[in-house]
């Protein structure tokens, strides 16, 4: 499931401490998230548990935090850091990592959307990093496929440039003048035009940068290295996704002289227009911990472990007569990992999927799950990859009771 698709879904809801790969972050276990405090914040606010069936949704809090990630939080959070120095170094690790020639730590994909419009406009022009998103002149321009408009496009605006749609790679080329500024990728786009290679060919035989959004397009791992490699000059993933560090924290990389332009567009600098999109810096220190924990992780494994999740939930589901499940590979870009489809006979269990979904969600454990289509047909799309270990009983079990209630 896309973003695009997840968001639209919404309708149905009414570098210090211990920074090794341990073997338990592998998968969610049972003891990732135990409280510290002796107090029930949840409780004291009222605030529902959630437990997360669906994918990395923002409006269900991302992902949940590596141990690695929660060590460096709270083995930093008790000194003072020089800014400055800390992007630059944490920069320089993540980016050695990565193979790139630079990077940063954003507050997220979508910061770093604005962060690299800014860097593509101002250069390292300070004087310019004050007036954006009013530079005098013309407005910026930005060329994107028209099939890759989505919601999160309007980081670039947010700069001050303007969108300018291309149908194909010719018309892309005509459409790259003097006020042209950068040109924009949306990996998990439903359809597109021009291919990752045509595209970063245009955009370089005029000298543009290209920049591809790829916020929630692992896993596989090796997205992290496959864009830069393809000549992207900037590509940016989310943080709090997959990758499992801080949700507010992402990652923007590429080209040196560009992530250079794009720290002076942010904070700790006073005046640009990323000032408000801060990082503190606990979340840089997680962040670099989350991405060293992931690039160390047996992925094969972890695959397999999700694999197991989806069969001992359709075990369970499939007593109940009438109910089939199946295995679903998600093809990707965003969100490339297995999951559970839930169909059954509604002659025979009187409720549709959205009911079901309803029921879970309202439900004690609340189970927020996914709506999805296949062949035209609504079905029960249950994921696995966010649960704790002790929960894939508690959602296979709870399910299982749902269905029964609705036989007739």
């Amino acid at each position: 499931m896309k973003r695009r698709d997840a968001v639209k879904n919404l309708s149905l809801v009414p570098i210090a401490g211990s920074l090794m790969c341990r073997p338990e972050s592998l998968a969610l276990k049972a003891n990732d998230e135990k409280p510290t405090s002796k107090i029930d914040y949840f409780e004291e606010l009222g605030i529902t548990r959630v437990i997360n069936a669906n994918v990395t949704m923002t409006f269900l809090s991302g992902s949940l935090m590596l141990p690695e990630v929660l060590d460096a939080i709270n083995s930093t959070a008790h000194d003072f850091a020089n800014m400055h120095e800390l992007q630059d170094k944490v920069g320089a690790k993540i980016a050695e990592m990565l193979k790139c020639e630079a990077a940063m730590v954003t507050s997220g994909a979508a910061c770093a959307m604005v962060l690299a419009t800014a860097a593509c406009i101002t250069g390292d022009d300070l004087e310019k990093t004050k007036l954006l998103p009013n530079l005098p002149g013309p407005r910026p321009e930005v060329i994107m496929q028209k099939s890759h408009r989505y919601v999160f496009d309007q980081a670039i605006t947010t700069t001050g440039a303007k969108i300018i749609e291309v149908d194909d790679a010719d018309e892309m080329e005509k459409a790259i003048n003097e006020n042209t500024v950068m040109a924009l990728f949306f990996n998990a786009a439903e359809k597109s035009t021009i291919t990752h290679e045509e595209f970063v060919a245009r955009a370089k035989k005029k000298n543009v940068p290209s920049f591809i959004d790829a916020a929630a397009d692992v896993p596989p791992v090796e997205n992290l290295f496959k864009f830069q490699k393809m000549g992207f000059d900037l590509v940016t993933f989310s943080g709090g996704k997959m990758i499992r560090g801080p949700q507010s924290a992402g990652l923007l990389f590429g080209r040196k002289d560009l992530i250079e332009a794009a720290k002076l567009n942010h904070s700790p600098h006073e005046a640009p227009i990323g000032r408000p999109m801060k990082v503190n810096k606990e979340e840089i220190f997680g962040m670099y911990a989350a991405l060293k924990a992931y690039l160390g992780r047996d992925h094969k494994k972890e695959w397999q472990e999700w694999l197991s999740r989806v069969e001992s939930i359709k075990s369970v589901v499939e007593s109940v007569a009438g109910v089939t499940g199946e295995t679903y590979i998600n093809p990707g870009p965003a969100n490339a990992f297995p999951s559970l489809h839930v169909s059954w006979n509604e002659s025979k269990l009187k409720a549709n999927p959205k009911e079901i979904y309803e029921a879970l969600k309202n439900g004690t454990p609340s189970i927020v799950t996914n709506v999805a289509k296949k062949d035209g047909k609504q079905l029960l799309n249950v994921g696995v990859v966010l649960l704790r270990e002790e929960q894939v009983s508690i959602v296979a079990e709870r399910l299982k009771q749902i269905l029964q209630d609705h036989l007739s």
